[in-house]
């Protein structure tokens, strides 16, 4: 893949539009960063290709960025350089017209790409170095507004470079698809992901649990890490084992004090371009976070009760595994899971957060018929 990227860099006609396709947290926005930083370089430098890439010339020449001049620093600077643009759904809340502000947005509007990114493609370049624009979640641009992007995306202006970041491509429309270069990213070796957290100095038991369970997606692990959610996922876990199908109202309540603390943390550390994120983007995030810890432990029991060969993410809690497993037959194991999905994308249909964590202990406690 980044053979590739590399190939085109080094060619006499570069791609001017990319998508970087995969899952999360395998390195498709740190490449975008990259990439970005390389072709806004004031300095960039070549260091010789030799052994790095196997399926290039030995003598091709490699871009970097150089890291010292004023561009690199502004990069670095969680990327606040003046010709690199995110772009990501909620940026309507930043819309000049009210009404696009007070909207909610399900999707990437038409609004947003054309005043984020397709007039300010037109606008010279502040360093003249070119412009990059990066989009986020980019398969939820609205087929509008990706009709409306598609001469942007065919015709740049010079130096304008479009990447386009996308977990499932193939729900862009054809159009926008052929008019980008497509790299697919995969997902690390879950022994890898394990030696690099171990190097950051994570205890191995923790490590081996976040590389199963993103299943080897390091920025993912990474990111669950940082928020310090390993010790909550055991209380959560234990807590769950031990119910029963009458429910816990005590654990919804854990929940929605869980979600909010977690959000907190969420708005504050992680930052858009110069924005810190939204509130309610940070309550969805961290709710859905919350699910996926629930989730895996439906998926383990499960594994355990249907004997299949694959690696239990929780194993260093196999007791309360086999309590789980011992309380809900397969069936409801696999309706547990596909409820917790479900109420994962309630979240974005502004449904209220109560009727939310409600739903979620029933649903661990016997995982009845969805009802909300």
């Amino acid at each position: 893949m980044l053979e590739q990227l590399f190939k085109g860099l080094g060619g006499i006609r570069r791609p001017h539009a990319y998508i970087f396709a995969g899952p999360a947290g395998v390195g498709r926005r740190t490449t975008a960063l990259a990439l970005a930083r390389t072709l806004l370089c004031h300095q960039p430098v070549t260091v010789v290709n030799g052994t790095w890439f196997p399926h290039l010339p030995a003598d091709m020449p490699l871009p970097r960025a150089c890291g010292q001049c004023p561009d690199c620093r502004m990069m670095a600077d969680n990327a606040a350089h003046g010709d690199f643009h995110l772009i990501y759904k909620e940026l309507a809340a930043f819309h000049n017209d009210p009404a696009v502000r007070s909207r909610v947005m399900q999707d990437l509007s038409i609004d947003v790409i054309r005043s984020f990114l397709i007039e300010p493609a037109w606008r010279s370049a502040s360093r003249g170095r070119g412009r990059v624009f990066v989009i986020k979640q980019a398969e939820l641009m609205s087929n509008v507004a990706q009709n409306a992007l598609l001469k942007t995306l065919e015709e740049p202006p010079p130096g304008v470079t479009i990447i386009l970041l996308a977990e499932q491509p193939e729900q862009l429309l054809p159009t926008t698809l052929s008019r980008c270069r497509l790299l697919r990213f995969g997902l690390l070796p879950r022994a890898f992901v394990r030696d690099k957290l171990v190097e950051q100095s994570l205890p191995p038991a923790q490590a081996e649990f976040w590389a199963d369970f993103t299943d080897g997606a390091i920025g993912k692990a990474m990111a669950f890490h940082k928020l310090d959610l390993y010790e909550t996922k055991r209380e959560l876990l234990d807590h769950v084992a031990a119910m029963n199908r009458a429910g816990d109202a005590e654990l919804g309540e854990r929940l929605a004090k869980l979600s909010e603390k977690l959000a907190d943390t969420i708005a504050k550390n992680s930052r858009q371009g110069q924005t810190e994120m939204s509130k309610t983007l940070a309550v969805r995030t961290a709710a859905g976070m919350l699910m996926e810890l629930l989730a895996s432990f439906f998926r383990d029991a499960l594994t355990l009760a249907a004997g299949a060969d694959r690696p239990l993410a929780n194993r260093d809690q196999r007791l309360a595994l086999n309590a789980l497993t011992a309380r809900m037959d397969r069936l409801s194991l696999v309706g547990a899971i596909e409820q917790l999905s479900e109420l994962e994308s309630l979240l974005w249909r502004n449904v209220n957060p109560k009727t939310i964590w409600d739903n979620v202990v029933i649903t661990c406690a016997s995982a009845p018929p969805l009802r909300v």
